[in-house]
């Protein structure tokens, strides 16, 4: 006998609960566990059992995204539908980054919540890292950019902020120092895994990755011997991001400075590109080649994101300057804070661990927030015509 998928309700509105438990009844093995008109009450059910949690936001949004975030905190096998008729992109985001997996704007139709419950609650969902996890690459054709440190504070950052599973894969498969920044002994290097990818336990992947410490970043690291490197094919990096997308929230990839058929699957594969460079003539023009290549490989220019790394304020070449010269607005700026970055390189340890309050670990968490909210805002606009209003 096949199990229903419970499904709550948290909504204040007679009308509106008599609605959703209708459009719940025409869906097959589902069912309606409880209903509730107090967030507490919700997230005390939430929390304690697998379950489908409809949640209205609209009468108290910021009690109603705390509510969210507590459940997500406490039961990530809780799948949360926010539902609201204020529907702005920043409240779309704030919803999202608590931890809803989708948002509906009311008054809900029966087709979109129907579709939306099929799609959380089929047995399939296994594979809802193919529709929700976002693939994040860090890339520059020199370097010396700093581009590893990029990929491993970003790692962190989005890890500690979201709390979902973070993947981080060195694909600098010659020259990769994620393990060493992050003071990593692993197990099994990227050879390892994607030879042994038909083997290994896909229920629980991550027991091939290895653990940062208490935290949801799980890291696959450079191989341990160069000469098994040039034996990895494209079809092997395809085939590893993809089996990682089933389980993880965050793919970040530091992908090697080499332009061969394995970087270019990690970045087409990649939602977002984070161009790094720093601030001199030479990588002004490396950044135009990379342009010139994304433009040849038919890249959205929306995908790539220019990051200026070791900025200083007084530079001789201005931001506006590389704006126009490689025709891309600059995406972010991470400041020159040589002794902090060198101490967290040194002793291997991501610079929030070095100095919290300075001014580069405020960044870092400051540019995991706005990457994270831009993926969130393309996704939302890519799901326009399916009731989201921005």
């Amino acid at each position: 006998m096949i199990e229903k998928t419970k499904i709550i309700i948290m909504d204040r509105d007679e009308t509106s609960r008599a609605i959703l438990k209708d459009y719940i009844n025409e869906i097959e093995n589902t069912e309606t566990a409880a209903e509730f008109l107090e967030y507490a009450r919700a997230a005390e059910y939430a929390e304690n059992n697998e379950c489908i949690a409809v949640i209205d936001i609209s009468d108290n949004e910021q009690k109603a995204i705390e509510t969210i975030a507590e459940i997500n905190k406490n039961n990530h096998n809780v799948k949360i539908i926010a539902i609201s008729n204020k529907t702005t992109t920043e409240t779309i985001i704030k919803t999202m980054r608590a931890g809803a997996k989708e948002f509906i704007t009311k008054p809900v139709t029966k087709t979109q919540f129907i579709n939306t419950i099929k799609e959380l609650s089929a047995s399939s969902k296994a594979l809802a890292g193919d529709n929700s996890c976002k693939i994040i690459s860090t890339f520059s054709n020199k370097g010396g950019i700093g581009k590893t440190s990029v990929a491993v504070n970003l790692a962190v950052e989005i890890a500690e902020m979201t709390k979902e599973k973070t993947a981080l894969i060195d694909l600098n498969l010659q020259l990769g120092d994620v393990s060493t920044f992050l003071d990593l002994t692993p197990s099994f290097d990227v050879c390892y895994v994607v030879n042994n990818l038909a083997n290994i336990d896909k229920t629980n992947i991550t027991n091939a990755l290895t653990r940062y410490k208490n935290t949801s970043l799980y890291v696959i690291a450079d191989p341990i011997n160069i000469e098994n490197s040039k034996e990895i094919t494209s079809e092997q990096i395809k085939a590893l991001i993809l089996e990682l997308k089933k389980t993880f929230s965050y793919i970040i990839i530091d992908v090697g400075t080499n332009i061969d058929a394995k970087t270019i699957t990690a970045l087409d594969m990649s939602d977002l590109i984070l161009l790094c460079a720093i601030v001199n003539l030479p990588a002004v023009r490396n950044i135009q080649r990379c342009m010139n290549l994304f433009k040849k490989l038919n890249y959205p220019q929306e995908k790539i994101k220019l990051v200026l790394n070791r900025y200083m304020e007084n530079e001789e070449i201005k931001t506006t300057d590389i704006e126009e010269v490689v025709n891309q607005k600059v995406f972010w700026k991470i400041p020159n804070n040589y002794l902090t970055m060198m101490s967290a390189i040194n002793k291997g340890v991501p610079v929030n661990l070095i100095n919290p309050e300075a001014n580069i670990s405020v960044n870092f968490r400051d540019f995991a927030s706005k990457v994270t909210d831009y993926l969130i805002t393309q996704n939302i606009k890519k799901n326009s015509d399916s009731g989201f209003v921005l």
